[in-house]
């Protein structure tokens, strides 16, 4: 039997295989030609779904790359926060762009909506994605999947950031005070993440070829360019993508006649989510990545719920010219709740470091239930107000 450092030092001398090296390089020539066509061109809508669709696959393929053979180089928390950070661009871009507009009536839709999302199927989907796998591997299927107990941190993070929001349900506004309170939180955060150990290098033989490639390089110079290179690029297709595909898809949506409230609340969350999804799908289908694939969706939530939302307070006070607070409307605030009590329950779940089948029943259930009714109570809210897209 090989040992460890026989491995390592036999996985660092070997030379690359011109296809993982091809690889590498192909996708980055797909995703920055792509933007730049989708941005300076603009092409026909076909094509422009085309490319952006594809343009945010890749890119989420190249960031879950980095994230697995960086947790060797820095924290696996760590590593695993910052691609989520990278992958919730577009719901920075949403928000962003309906606090500058300065519609009130739709803020913290695009947020409720997509934290939902990402609970309720998102985490249904990662258990239920490793069971089928290991079934199909073993014949068998998995009770739980078992977290490592650093991820303490981000269900920590998770449940205090869910219980902020009482506060400002009680007061009935989000202002700048409370977007700073969350911004702190989010700092302090990453900071926990920092402190934490990288992954030991003997599991660098469970990696696909590609990312035990870039664990494996010798030269740390080399190492760091070449990932800072994978999050670099994956972050600015994410962003460059955003708002061409969320267009592409607004156009679909008008023609279908969706109203304005559905589609930031749900049509915009199940798009600008794809980047997690993809991630979070590619790590589930090994039970030992599966933990990873959870991981990388709560820490997505610990960003929209802090980060996101400290944002959209300061966009709309810029773009007023004055600090001025939104103001909360009754359906917001009952959207608020609906998300605050799944995030509560999600949060408990989690405690015991052990995500159950059951769990992910209950979450997908909840998440039926939730939709069925904002999906009703939006209709009728759009209805009396004629709001849709033209």
């Amino acid at each position: 039997m090989i040992g460890p450092d026989t491995w390592i030092r036999r996985e660092l001398h070997r030379k690359p295989h011109l296809k993982i090296i091809g690889s590498y390089w192909f996708l980055f020539a797909y995703c920055i030609g792509a933007s730049l066509l989708v941005r300076l061109i603009a092409p026909a809508l076909p094509a422009l779904v085309w490319l952006s669709f594809s343009g945010v696959i890749l890119a989420a393929i190249l960031i879950s790359w980095g994230a697995e053979a960086a947790q060797f180089v820095v924290s696996q928390g760590l590593a695993i926060a910052i691609i989520a950070l990278l992958q919730v661009v577009p719901e920075f871009m949403v928000e962003a762009t309906v606090a500058w507009q300065g519609e009130t009536n739709l803020m913290l839709a695009n947020v409720t909506g997509s934290n939902r999302l990402l609970m309720g199927v998102g985490w249904a989907l990662v258990f239920l994605t490793a069971d089928i796998y290991n079934r199909i591997k073993t014949g068998r299927g998995i009770p739980y999947i078992e977290l490592r107990r650093e991820t303490f941190i981000q269900v920590l993070m998770l449940m205090t950031s869910s219980g902020y929001f009482l506060v400002i349900l009680a007061h009935g506004r989000l202002d700048i005070l409370d977007g700073l309170v969350l911004g702190i939180m989010f700092a302090g955060y990453m900071i926990l993440l920092k402190k934490l150990p990288e992954e030991d290098a003997e599991h660098r033989d469970d990696l696909l070829a590609m990312p035990r490639y870039l664990a494996s390089i010798a030269k740390r110079r080399e190492q760091l360019l070449k990932l800072v290179g994978l999050f670099a690029i994956g972050g600015l297709t994410m962003w460059a993508m955003a708002e061409p595909f969320l267009a592409s898809m607004k156009s679909v949506a008008a023609v279908m006649g969706v109203t304005t409230f559905v589609f930031v609340q749900w049509w915009a969350p199940f798009l600008s989510e794809f980047p997690e999804t993809v991630t979070a799908f590619y790590w589930a289908r090994s039970v030992r990545l599966a933990p990873m694939a959870l991981v990388n969706l709560i820490s997505s939530k610990v960003s929209q719920w802090t980060l996101l939302v400290a944002m959209i307070p300061a966009v709309y006070a810029i773009s007023m010219g004055r600090a001025e607070g939104i103001v909360l409307t009754g359906h917001q605030r009952e959207e608020v709740l609906l998300s605050l009590m799944m995030m509560l329950y999600g949060g408990i779940t989690l405690l015991k470091l052990r995500f159950t089948r059951l769990n992910a029943i209950s979450l997908f259930g909840l998440w039926v239930v939730q939709f069925l009714y904002s999906e009703r109570s939006s209709s009728s809210n759009s209805a009396s107000t004629g709001a849709t897209f033209v």
